[in-house]
């Protein structure tokens, strides 16, 4: 299979050439991070503050009044793809989905610019910026400020700003013994953009990578006003298994996903099966394998998957099982036709058992 084309491979620039890391699997492994938040001071919080770090939640979120909460949120990194324009959409994509996954609506959001500018041409940094921007007004909300340095990598991503009433946030650690868990894209983007880096990845492939990563999360504020969805997440970094533990943890229970049941990108399911994968992936699995039960002699490209770094992933729900129909509904609406039922919330210890 060979590299597609694109405008930054016409004019010889690869923007992944200048990154150790692309997307978000340049994310801090999960286990450095926790031993960094360890040390972080938890000082007298408002109790304005409806979520905080205290839950390794998608966004903060201040409610205001009886009828509106402010959701703020952050996310940037190095290039996933080579072309400019491709890499502002998907990283502006993946920074809107914290405000979606917690139940809000975008309202708008400042601009995180960092770029080599001795090895950057100028267009190439405004094509970045126009494609954020074209995300964000696909969303329907301005760009309306930001900041920007120079750096070593090309960096960029989103403050993200958003609404929702307080009554209908969705945290992550608020999921039920017995829930349906649903995931509304399907996984491997972090495979294909191991195949990219390495040239090896088909025009199809890239378009399935592009396609995901460019789907903005909007079913999240549908999801956001049923009362039979009680938690919400969006897969990204840290893999499935690694967000969905966070469920896990914060809820007091454990989980069990089947892995027939994975929707999962077509090309990726190739490259996986060859050995084709992030290093990231090794790195959450170091930092919370000991918490995930395979089954015995299970090959490991399974487990390469589900620790497979989701860059713009899409929304992992836990929901009352007579609610199910309802939040596939909502996904199909919304575009999402590969959403699909991967498993349940049980009772126990926080682990998740695959089957």
């Amino acid at each position: 299979m060979n590299a597609p084309e694109s405008p930054a491979s016409e004019s010889r620039l690869r923007l992944t050439a200048f990154s150790h890391g692309g997307g978000c699997g340049c994310k801090i492994a999960p286990a450095v991070l926790s031993d960094i938040l360890s040390k972080t001071p938890l000082r007298a919080l408002p109790p304005e503050l409806m979520v905080g770090i205290e839950s390794s939640d998608d966004a903060a979120v201040y409610r205001l009044n009886d009828a509106q909460a402010i959701i703020a949120t952050t996310d940037f990194f190095t290039p996933i793809v080579d072309d400019p324009f491709d890499f502002g959409r998907i990283a502006a994509t993946n920074a809107l989905s914290d405000v979606y996954a917690m139940g809000g609506k975008p309202i708008f959001a400042l601009a995180i610019v960092g770029m080599p500018l001795d090895k950057l041409p100028v267009e190439a940094i405004q094509r970045i910026l126009a494609g954020g921007e074209s995300v964000c007004a696909a969303a329907g909300i301005p760009i309306a400020g930001g900041h920007s340095i120079d750096t070593l990598e090309p960096i960029y991503g989103l403050v993200a700003m958003g609404v929702v009433n307080p009554e209908r946030v969705k945290r992550n650690n608020r999921a039920q013994d017995g829930d349906v868990l649903i995931l509304g894209k399907p996984l491997g983007v972090g495979i294909l953009s191991a195949a990219l880096k390495k040239g090896k990845l088909s025009e199809a492939g890239y378009h399935q990578m592009l396609t995901t990563t460019t789907q903005l999360n909007t079913a999240g504020v549908k999801l956001g006003e049923m009362v039979g969805v009680h938690a919400m997440t969006d897969v990204t970094g840290f893999g499935l298994a690694g967000h969905l533990l966070e469920i896990c943890r914060g809820s007091k229970l454990g989980a069990e996903v089947r892995f027939d049941k994975l929707p999962v990108l077509a090309e990726a399911l190739e490259w996986v099966k060859q050995g084709t994968f992030t290093g990231a992936s090794g790195r959450n699995w170091a930092g919370y394998g000991a918490q995930v039960v395979l089954p015995a002699g299970s090959p490991d490209w399974q487990r390469n998957l589900i620790t497979d770094p989701q860059t713009s992933g899409g929304l992992l729900v836990s929901c009352e099982r007579h609610s199910s129909d309802e939040v596939l509904r909502v996904f199909r609406e919304e575009g999402f036709a590969e959403a699909h039922i991967i498993g349940e919330m049980k009772a126990g210890a926080p682990l998740l058992t695959l089957s």
